[in-house]
C-alpha cells in the first residue's frame, strides 16, 4: 500500500482543516488507518484511528470532540477533519496503514505503510 498524505496548510486557531490520504493498492479495504502527528521536538503521537470495516473510530484525548476520521473505500481515501484547531495542533501530520490484527492501533509501531506528511500550522 503506498499512501499518500494532502490538505495542509496554515489556519487561524479556530479554524478548520480537512486532511485526505489516498492509499493505492488492490487491499486498502483491508487495512487499519491511521493518522499520527510530529510537532517540532516532539515524539511522532497517535491523533485518529479507524477500524478497515469502518465500524469503530478511536482518538486521541488532546483531539475527541474536535477531529473525525472517516473512510471512503470507494475512493481508497482516509479523511481527518480537523475542527476547532488550536497552535498546539500544529504538527506534521501522516496518515498510515496496519494490518488488523497487528498490534494496538495508538501504537506507531503496529503500523507497516506510512504516507509522507503534510504539515499543519495554526497561528494564534
Amino acid at each position: 500500500v503506498q499512501l499518500q498524505a494532502s490538505g495542509g496548510g496554515l489556519v487561524q486557531a479556530g479554524g478548520s482543516l480537512r486532511l485526505s490520504c489516498a492509499a493505492s493498492g488492490r487491499t486498502f479495504s483491508w487495512y487499519d488507518m491511521g493518522w499520527f502527528r510530529q510537532g517540532p521536538g516532539k515524539d511522532r503521537e497517535f491523533v485518529a484511528a479507524i477500524s478497515s470495516s469502518s465500524s469503530s473510530t478511536y482518538y486521541a484525548d488532546s483531539v475527541k470532540g474536535r477531529f473525525t476520521i472517516s473512510k471512503d473505500s470507494a475512493k481508497k481515501t482516509i479523511y481527518l477533519q480537523m475542527n476547532s484547531l488550536k497552535p498546539e495542533d500544529a504538527a506534521v501530520y501522516y496518515c498510515a496503514a496496519k494490518p488488523p490484527i497487528s498490534g494496538r492501533y495508538y501504537n506507531s509501531n503496529s503500523y507497516d505503510y506510512w504516507g509522507q506528511g503534510t504539515l499543519v500550522t495554526v497561528s494564534s
